[in-house]
């Protein structure tokens, strides 16, 4: 199965669509639509991370078309993994846990309540799960209260 254009859009206004590399809040070198380039850094300090340099071949620009193909690299892989985790689903609830996944990971989703309620079929407590996860950095964040509604919306509707 494959993400609607409905998902890739709400993960683009979630993520954000930068050409230019930047260091996300977790200090790791991020470009396109929340693609860490450097996967291995992810195993470093917060403070070692800042002492990795951008490799000289990455520090520029990229195109749009680069930073499409690396979405949809990204994106066929949680697709795999919603499949593989939660199995068949309608498109919308398909949709909302391969953005819940690109944000917070396959393991968070692997390990998750959402996961067994959803594989219960208890769509509606599976919904609500969504909300347990606004916390970064032991704080509720805005934006991913935001995004978390987003995802429970869509997988409800």
């Amino acid at each position: 199965m494959k993400v609607s254009p409905l998902c890739i859009k709400m993960i683009a206004h979630h993520e954000g669509v930068r050409y230019k590399p930047y260091r996300c809040p977790a200090n790791l070198w991020t470009i396109g639509i929340g693609h860490v380039m450097y996967p291995d850094h992810a195993k470093l300090t917060m403070a070692d991370r800042l002492k990795v340099d951008l490799h000289p071949d990455d520090n520029r620009v990229w195109s749009k078309e680069e930073v499409d193909a690396i979405l949809a690299g990204d994106l066929a892989r949680f697709e795999r993994g919603v499949t593989q985790y939660c199995g068949e689903l309608a498109q919308s609830k398909f949709d909302a846990l391969v953005s819940f996944a690109f944000n917070l990971g396959l393991g968070t989703l692997q390990r998750s309540a959402l996961r067994q309620k959803v594989l219960r079929r208890d769509y509606e407590a599976a919904a609500a799960e969504f909300m347990k996860f606004t916390k970064a950095g032991g704080k509720v964040l805005p934006g991913l209260v935001k995004r978390r509604t987003d995802e429970s919306l869509l997988f409800s509707s």
